[in-house]
């Protein structure tokens, strides 16, 4: 396996997200690239300040288009990582063929994983019942972040997270997702069948809100299936943070190994 790695960073956030994982890997051979999603290319203060229109209305087949360019315009298939619904567009970049293989962190469910667990909507019910969220770019309140994000944290992280990390965001990609059960033409459905899909490790923090782990493993469990490698790890205590909190050198030496463990 060639040591280009990409990473996919999830919503609210920016590719800073895997500033962690990049110098780990790195350091571990890889070249890495972390390109942002459309309309996330400039520096974080002018994103807050005067995000971009991209935004409104940006949809997740745009998102999952602009990777699937960027990922065949590589001289060889990269190892994806993504995390929450980055975890989601590798699943989606995988099934399309892109990539040497793929890892997805706290990863969004594809339609067919029943999405609507207590916790889950607790994290993302504001934004899902903002009238015409769809069409706007929205705002997460630190309120929703400390209870969705970071809440294995202790207070001073959480709130030095939040100051750090969270930019405005599209509505659209969040309703597309609710939708996705009741929509047969969904953008996040996957063929979990199929054969010729790179290998997949799926994981999950244990005290995850956003996607509890019970979501992850549903999504495993769908793999069931397919004769592709597909594998579950489940890491207790860990939040949906679980990429930059205390502990997150675990979860990257445990992707190394799964990588280097895989046939050449």
């Amino acid at each position: 396996m060639d040591n280009d790695l990409v990473f996919i960073h999830g919503a609210w956030v920016t590719p800073l997200c895997w500033e962690h994982f990049e110098a780990y890997f790195q350091q571990n051979g890889f070249h890495t690239l972390a390109p942002p999603w459309p309309g996330k290319e400039v520096p974080i203060p002018q994103q807050r300040d005067r995000p971009s229109e991209t935004l409104r209305g940006l949809r997740i087949a745009e998102i999952v288009d602009h990777y699937g360019r960027l990922i065949a315009a590589l001289p060889s298939p990269p190892v994806l990582v993504g995390h929450s619904f980055g975890g989601l567009f590798v699943q989606m970049l995988l099934d399309r063929g892109y990539g040497a293989a793929g890892v997805a962190i706290d990863s969004a469910p594809p339609r067919g994983v029943f999405p609507f667990y207590p916790s889950a909507f607790r994290s993302l019910g504001r934004v899902i019942t903002t009238w015409k969220g769809w069409r706007r770019i929205l705002r997460m309140p630190f309120s929703d972040f400390k209870y969705g994000f970071v809440n294995t944290l202790s207070p001073e992280k959480q709130r030095a997270a939040y100051d750090r990390h969270v930019v405005p965001e599209t509505g659209r990609i969040f309703f597309q997702a609710a939708l996705s059960i009741v929509s047969p033409g969904s953008p996040t459905r996957v063929r979990f069948g199929n054969p010729a899909r790179p290998p997949l490790l799926l994981i999950a923090g244990g005290s995850e809100h956003i996607v509890p782990p019970a979501i992850n493993l549903s999504n495993f469990r769908k793999y069931r299936r397919s004769s592709a490698t597909t594998a579950f790890k489940e890491f207790q205590g860990r939040g949906h943070w679980i990429i930059a909190e205390d502990g997150w050198e675990e979860v990257a030496a445990f992707i190394l190994g799964w990588l280097r463990g895989l046939p050449a």
